[in-house]
């Protein structure tokens, strides 16, 4: 079995650490009857009941059940109190990143809340269409230069005058000077189908509201300057469950191999219209690793879900026309593919997707859309006065061309006069100098007078978006919830990474002294390294049996060449070594070395011989490592927490414990 990299389990940890503590960690909304201290600091009642039945969709409230449940809280209370002693927040890395999930938290609380729904209502009925479309893009950077912007814009238009007056839209758009989309010269500019999310906002915008036929006003995205031809409309397909038969060619293939590959698929199509079962064969014959094992199911795609299929294998599998109807072998770049529908669902009604979307909206583009609304309302709420009429008028005399080179520091500045006032605080002159100085770099070539008012305007937003972020906690208690659950996330992350996971990795001497005192844990089970012929019928096993009897000199590539030179369906090899009480079709077959009699087992038939016969034996501590190291974290954790325990005392109120309600 493949094992993960170190970095990626390490992720996929920290996501795991981070979930975990999201369910053990919420704050106290009342300060009601105290369950137990740790360190002298209560935990009230309403926090561990909001804790306790976060965890259980089936909460109970007997004894045993809750003495089970304060041993895992009290484990995950004393790692949070241990990090904080050490002083794990107060690290800068962790600081950061930290603040990184506060903006991302903070998002939704820095919006409209009127105009979002407007945007989510908006998403839901794009979400019940798909538009085809083309396009050409010309690349510029968000931060160019306006002389750079110009020219970039200018030759889009050019192009779109060819395209205006007649010229093919593809021939355009992969020609000499056409898109600078790499695609285009292959595909002359289509996308496809596509719905909302699909597609950056602005550019998702232009397609949903240009005619089919016609070519949209000139778009900017992140990517550059774009125009569109809408080619194509459509109510949306909804969500369709596959399963599929995939005989995989590689991208270095050979033509030989593409046409046994798109041999077997042909013969296992027609094995399937004479009656043969699609998921058997799939399990039988499928090269998809991650489906073959399930009968070849995948999950779900198409419209409300995330998953795309390539365009080759979403139009086959939305082409048929019935649940259980299956394709004729397709190609894809991954090989050959005989697809099933298994079902088919409309688009989900708009409370069904409403959740969704609200979180897509939140992360999306258009989001920023709603700041505007959000800001104005600020405004108002907080007693919005503007000063700067005239404390802005410095900025434009002593701006030079300096500043775009990054080397304005504003020291010049010798007041610090308000520019607005914000809830009685005062937004001043120096703070717009450091706002300068820090955006200088992002800054485009533009007289001193528009780069003052550009960066003003960019400058009153923040801070009053700052301003409303930094009273997030005192305004919205779920918003203080959820920053502590991400606090104690990351910190427990942190410590259990140093304590636990690194210190097992790490530590030669004890992981080896940890395998010396379990080694009887770490056993091979009998084993035989050789090669197993699968194969479809007895004539055929008693046909490989007399090859491989006939001359030691036949090996499993001269028997599947005569084997399978009509079909590739007769024979199957494996040449590996084999833990044999853990695989069905060697189980109590009393194998020996050399070339076993043939026998049947589960309606196939088995040829096997045997290069060497390994008996049950100790593993080395290379080839246990993965479960050693498990083991030896899970001790060095015991250990751990046993310290835990003695450093930071727990007192838990049995009285309280035992009398909680829901």
């Amino acid at each position: 079995m493949a094992t993960k990299n170190k970095s990626t389990t390490h992720i996929v940890m920290k996501n795991l650490i981070i979930a975990v503590s999201i369910l053990l960690s919420s704050p106290s909304f009342a300060q009601t009857r105290t369950v137990m201290t740790i360190d002298g600091k209560p935990v009230t009642e309403s926090e561990f009941l909001q804790i306790y039945l976060k965890n259980n969709n089936d909460p109970k409230f007997d004894q045993a059940s809750m003495d089970t449940y304060i041993e895992l809280f009290k484990k995950f209370k004393l790692k949070v109190a241990e990090a904080e002693a050490l002083g794990y927040d107060t690290i800068p890395k962790l600081t950061k990143e930290l603040e990184g999930y506060r903006k991302q938290l903070a998002t939704p609380y820095l919006i409209d809340a009127d105009a979002n729904s407007a945007l989510v209502e908006q998403a839901y009925k794009r979400s019940t269409e798909e538009i085809r479309a083309s396009h050409i893009l010309i690349k510029c950077d968000e931060t160019a230069s306006p002389a750079d912007t110009l020219r970039a814009y200018n030759k889009l238009l050019a192009l779109k005058k060819r395209v205006a007056n007649g010229e093919d839209f593809a021939a355009v758009a992969k020609g000499n000077g056409g898109s600078d989309d790499p695609s285009a010269k292959t595909n002359g500019g289509d996308l496809g189908f596509f719905t909302a999310f699909q597609m950056v906002y602005p550019f998702e915008e232009a397609a949903f509201t240009t005619p089919v036929g016609q070519i949209s006003t000139i778009v900017r995205t992140r990517f550059g300057y774009h125009f569109l031809k809408v080619t194509d409309k459509r109510a949306a397909r909804g969500t369709l469950k596959t399963a599929h038969i995939m005989v995989a060619v590689t991208k270095d293939a050979t033509d030989e191999d593409r046409t046994t590959a798109e041999k077997k698929a042909n013969e296992l199509y027609v094995l399937l219209q004479n009656g043969s079962n699609f998921e058997d064969l799939a399990k039988t014959h499928s090269d998809d690793p991650s489906s073959n094992s399930k009968g070849g199911a995948l999950p779900p795609f198409g419209t409300g879900t995330s998953t795309r299929m390539i365009p080759e294998f979403e139009e086959a599998a939305f082409a048929l026309k019935a649940d259980n109807d299956y394709s004729k072998p397709i190609m894809t770049q991954y090989g050959f593919h005989i697809i099933k529908r298994l079902e088919l669902s409309p688009v989900p009604s708009f409370e069904k997707m409403k959740k969704d979307l609200q979180q897509k909206v939140n992360k999306d583009e258009r989001a920023v859309k709603t700041q505007d609304f959000f800001i104005a309302k600020l405004k108002k709420e907080y007693n919005y006065k503007y000063a700067g009429k005239k404390s802005l008028k410095w900025f434009t005399a002593n701006l030079d061309t300096t500043y775009v080179q990054g080397k304005w520091d504003g020291s010049q500045l010798k007041t610090n006069k308000a520019l607005f006032v914000l809830n009685k605080k005062q937004f001043t002159q120096k703070d717009f100098v450091a706002y300068l100085v820090k955006t200088a770099r992002s800054t485009k070539k533009m007289e001193t007078s528009d780069i003052v008012a550009s960066k003003y305007k960019a400058f009153e937003k923040e801070s009053i978006l700052a301003y409303e972020e930094s009273r997030l906690e005192m305004k919205h208690p779920e918003f203080k919830a959820l920053m502590k659950e991400y606090h104690d996330g990351v910190l427990l992350y942190e410590v259990m990474n140093d304590q636990v996971w690194q210190k097992a990795s790490k530590d030669t001497t004890g992981l080896k002294s940890f395998y010396e005192a379990n080694k009887a844990k770490y056993q091979w089970k009998d084993r035989l390294n050789g090669t197993v012929f699968e194969c479809t019928t007895e004539k055929i096993a008693k046909e490989v049996a007399t090859m491989l009897a006939s001359n030691d000199t036949i090996n499993s590539k001269h028997v599947l060449a005569k084997i399978n030179k009509d079909t590739e369906l007769n024979l199957k090899v494996r040449n590996n070594t084999f833990e044999t009480q853990d695989i069905a079709y060697l189980k109590n077959q009393n194998l020996t070395k050399g070339l076993n009699k043939m026998y049947a087992f589960d309606n196939k038939f088995y040829v096997v011989k045997i290069d060497n016969v390994l008996p049950a034996q100790a593993k080395t501590l290379q080839e246990a490592r993965g479960m050693v190291v498990s083991d030896y974290q899970l001790e060095l954790e015991k250990t751990w927490l046993s310290s835990l325990e003695k450093k930071h005392p727990i007192v838990i109120n049995k009285d309280v414990l035992y009398n909680l309600k829901k």
